[in-house]
């Protein structure tokens, strides 16, 4: 619990687990509507069930009208693709089905690495309406979760709740103005902490080739130029404004180095990588351990 009585919503959503702790809890109705966000979020965009949006346009081409924020995601993924040259899509599903992390969750590889398809060449993303050229299997979990944790932010602002803490199984989004110490976990070992930082107003969203992995050296973060897991960063934390931007950024920095993605975005960040060492922005003021 970030704050002695303070009271905690549990529940699973779009194949997680998640927990909002608020001050006075939260009532019935309020616990509903929050559901209810989750529910639209996971109907458009889950490539885990038949009945998505996403499904139908991995069955079949043609113009889908998403819900309001496909254009924000839209956007913040069309400048990530431009920074990594491509090796960071929402052109990815594939590519991960091919590997094992299907609808099915086989795990078990369906053969050779398969690099995602080019952009322009398959979908054109409009504000909320994405058009496509070919069935594509469309996968946006590098900024969803963040995304949708802002979604119950501002369902929670909503219903006049101004104190909340979201906890989406380690991504974290908190409205302040009461900081929570934060544990930054281990990549290899998640029992321990490689150290702590402070969080204040804001999201501190991570990411970490552990976190789904399967087989050797089988995990969620793929270039989309080649379809094969990354393996020089092992993990990334990033801390902005908002959990969408976070959670974007935090995967971002496995293609492209933080001090590059700051020329575009206002964020602070640390990266750990495969020899053990690490870089952080001057803005990330945490404690690292020895």
């Amino acid at each position: 619990m970030p704050h002695p009585g303070w009271a905690a919503f549990s529940f699973d959503g779009i194949g997680t687990g998640w927990e909002i702790a608020t001050p006075g809890g939260l009532n019935p109705g309020q616990r509903r509507r929050l559901l209810g966000v989750v529910e639209n979020y996971d109907a458009a965009w889950s490539r885990f069930r038949t009945d998505s949006l996403v499904a139908q346009a991995a069955r079949q081409p043609g113009r889908y009208g998403m819900p309001d924020g496909a254009g924000a995601l839209g956007l913040l993924y069309r400048s990530l693709y431009r920074l990594s040259e491509g090796a960071m899509t929402p052109l990815i599903g594939g590519s991960l089905e091919q590997l094992g992390y299907d609808p099915d969750y086989s795990l078990r590889p369906h053969g050779a690495s398969l690099p995602a398809p080019r952009w322009d060449d398959v979908l054109d993303w409009q504000d909320t309406v994405l058009t496509t050229t070919a069935p594509v299997v469309l996968d946006v979990g590098a900024a969803g979760k963040g995304q949708l944790a802002d979604l119950l932010a501002a369902e929670l602002r909503l219903q006049g709740v101004s104190q909340y803490f979201i906890d989406a199984s380690g991504d974290l989004l908190n409205s302040g103005p009461l900081p929570v110490v934060v544990g930054l976990e281990h990549p290899y070992d998640p029992d321990r902490a490689i150290g702590t930082i402070n969080l204040g107003a804001g999201a501190l969203c991570a990411s970490a080739a552990n976190r789904r992995s399967w087989g050797d050296g089988l995990h969620h973060v793929l270039d989309g130029t080649t379809g094969v897991p990354v393996s020089t960063v092992v993990a990334t934390w990033a801390l902005a404004e908002n959990a969408m931007t976070a959670d974007a950024l935090a995967t971002a920095m496995f293609f492209v180095s933080g001090k590059v993605l700051q020329q575009d975005f206002d964020f602070s960040w640390l990266t750990v990588f495969s020899d053990g060492s690490a870089a952080y922005s001057a803005g990330f003021e945490g404690v690292l351990f020895e």
